[in-house]
């Protein structure tokens, strides 16, 4: 028999359909229910063609409160603003620990959220309690929490290209960034700008500048060591389905040597088993795509008017470690299990 129960809300969409897919041959968690909105009555395959014949359950219609009831955690694949209506209602009413995959409790500052999300937080008494769920910068208060606000797919990315110059102390002042992100990030419900005729053979940008991923960039890396920071982000959607690519570039004094850089990116992520640095090679989608791994690397540029270019590189498969992937990753961390159970399968490739 399984040790914990596990509930999903919002089960019909990607990254839903990744969290059950890795439910489903967990060994120490069994998912016991999916609520929905959408295909209710109708079995998971439904939505998720990939799981026919895989699991008996069907998306049920069904109020936070009796969503969580009787389950050890809660995992909230719910859109941004509805999700901060849910957990309120599943802290008070359960005992569950609750991974919120939506962007509703990753900020510490209201004001911030309401700029970025466009509306009040309604339960901003419930930020300073949630924990950011980097497992790789926060994995001891993630195994203490109640609520995991679960790091968005950019931010992610973006982050743990630059962490590891934060935490040598060496990031300060404002660092460029562009990332290129694939479509399934876009979400089920196809739009004017991203259903595949358009998606399929473009590019474009989009939120240049005031993307919603910035404030948490900014808190995150400000607490990992970096100082003044400031970051210009311009996100680009690409004809992929999964992945994103990130390229930050950051402005070093040049009385700093390389040699430093190197051991910032050697030391940072130590250990990490979801974190590779490519020996003869620079990060890629392609290696990442379909795990929950991600890449890091870095090209140092040459010394010009005092300072030195450093571009930090970084890839991820959007809906697995940018999403649904370190969902169950911060999953594990707060019900005690190995932190890298269902998640150490590589993707395919090519």
């Amino acid at each position: 028999m399984k040790r914990f129960k596990a509930a999903v809300l919002g089960g019909s969409g990607y990254g839903a359909a990744e969290i059950i897919r890795r439910l489903l041959i967990h060994p120490d968690v069994e998912l016991v229910r999916v609520a929905s909105i959408d295909f209710v009555g109708e079995p998971l395959s439904a939505a998720h063609p990939h799981l026919e014949g895989l699991t008996g359950l069907r998306f049920e219609k069904l109020e936070p409160e009796a969503a969580a009831a009787g389950v050890d955690v809660v995992l909230l694949g719910l859109p941004h603003k509805v999700s901060a209506t849910a957990v309120p209602r599943i802290l008070q009413g359960s005992e569950a620990k609750v991974i919120d995959l939506s962007g509703d409790f990753r900020l510490k500052d209201a004001a911030s959220y309401e700029r970025y999300y466009g509306a009040a937080h309604p339960c901003p008494e419930l930020l300073a309690g949630a924990v950011y769920g980097l497992p790789e910068l926060h994995r001891e208060a993630i195994k203490k929490a109640r609520l995991v606000a679960s790091p968005g797919c950019f931010a992610t990315t973006i982050l743990l290209g630059l962490l590891p110059l934060a935490k040598a102390g060496l990031l300060e002042g404002a660092v460029d960034t562009v990332a290129i992100t694939g479509s399934s990030g876009s979400g089920v419900a196809p739009q004017a700008t991203t259903h595949h005729p358009v998606r399929a053979q473009n590019l474009r940008t989009y939120k240049p500048l005031q993307h919603q991923h910035i404030p948490e960039i900014a808190e995150t890396i400000a607490l990992a060591g970096a100082r003044s920071f400031a970051i210009h982000f311009v996100p680009v959607s690409a004809p992929l389905t999964r992945g994103i690519f990130a390229t930050s570039f950051v402005r070093l004094d040049a009385s700093i040597p390389p040699e430093r850089v190197a051991e910032a990116f050697g030391a940072a992520y130590e250990g990490e088993r979801f974190i590779r640095r490519p020996k003869k090679r620079l990060p890629e989608v392609a290696a990442v795509s379909g795990s929950n791994y991600a890449e890091v690397g870095f090209e140092i540029g040459p010394v010009e008017d005092g300072r030195r270019t450093v571009a930090c590189f970084s890839a991820i498969d959007n809906l697995i470690k940018g999403g649904a992937g370190q969902g169950v990753q911060s999953m594990n961390l707060v019900l005690g299990l190995d932190e890298a159970a269902t998640l150490a399968d590589p993707g395919g490739y090519p």
